[in-house]
């Protein structure tokens, strides 16, 4: 495991983000009984992860993004990769269901089996730069991966993701065929389609992945709506000299 060790010969987690991120900062802060500084460890990162991970996985349900549990969430804290597990409704887990494997698939944390989707989501984590995953069946995007074999340019935000949103080819779930395939859709790109079955995206957070999942499902709404009232069955789209620019001012957007 990576960081620092403390005086006291803990683990010091450099490797948080999000909320978690803050909250070991502010732990930095704090004391211990003998008046030294008390560094965040491994333990208080996986803890407060594992409620942000729960937090986002009940944020997808009631958002309509997923159904029962047929999404899944995941996020990594230095090598170990937090996932909700397998058919377990989210509203039951708690903070004592921490479920983590490390990178190799080797479950390190837990006693409620992975999500089926595991190899998936360690794919990506390992070929990409990605901290925390979001897999959702929303309804719109679904059903657009079945019409198209790329989400066309209805709205600028598709640069956030890196561009036009691929859609990665029809596998069986829960296979290494289909992480391959949903990698494949990802390439340059942080968010993608999975034909006849939902969305994946990755973030620097758990926060950023669920927000830019939110978007997919916006632009596919958008794309659907537009497509259905027009004669031509084919709404205007934004040029790859559109996109481009719009990549290039995203990178100045929002506070500094």
């Amino acid at each position: 495991m990576n960081g620092a060790i403390t005086p006291d010969g803990r683990h010091r987690a450099p490797w948080c983000t999000g909320a978690a991120a803050h909250n070991a900062s502010a732990a930095a802060s704090e004391t211990n009984h003998d008046g030294r500084a008390r560094w965040p460890t491994v333990q208080d990162a996986v803890e407060q992860t594992w409620s942000d991970l729960l937090a986002t996985a009940r944020r997808s349900v009631a958002d309509g993004l997923v159904v029962g549990t047929s999404g899944n969430v995941s996020a990594r804290v230095g090598d170990l990769v937090l996932i909700t597990p397998s058919g377990v409704p989210y509203d039951r887990l708690g903070p004592g269901e921490v479920v983590a494997v490390g990178l190799d698939g080797r479950q390190l944390r837990g006693t409620l089996t992975p999500s089926s989707e595991l190899p998936m989501h360690l794919a990506v984590y390992r070929e990409t730069p990605a901290r925390a995953i979001v897999h959702t069946h929303a309804p719109h995007a679904t059903a657009v991966s079945t019409l198209v074999d790329k989400l066309p340019n209805v709205h600028y935000m598709a640069a956030v993701m890196g561009g036009q949103i691929q859609v990665a080819r029809y596998e069986l779930y829960g296979t290494e065929e289909l992480a391959r395939s949903v990698l494949k859709a990802l390439r340059d790109r942080t968010g993608c389609l999975m034909r006849n079955h939902g969305t994946l995206v990755y973030g620097d957070s758990l926060g950023q992945a669920y927000d830019h999942t939110a978007q997919l499902e916006w632009m596919c709404r958008v794309w659907l709506m537009a497509r259905s009232a027009t004669d031509t069955g084919s709404p205007r789209t934004l040029s790859h000299r559109d996109m481009t620019r719009v990549a290039a001012k995203l990178k100045g957007y929002g506070q500094r």
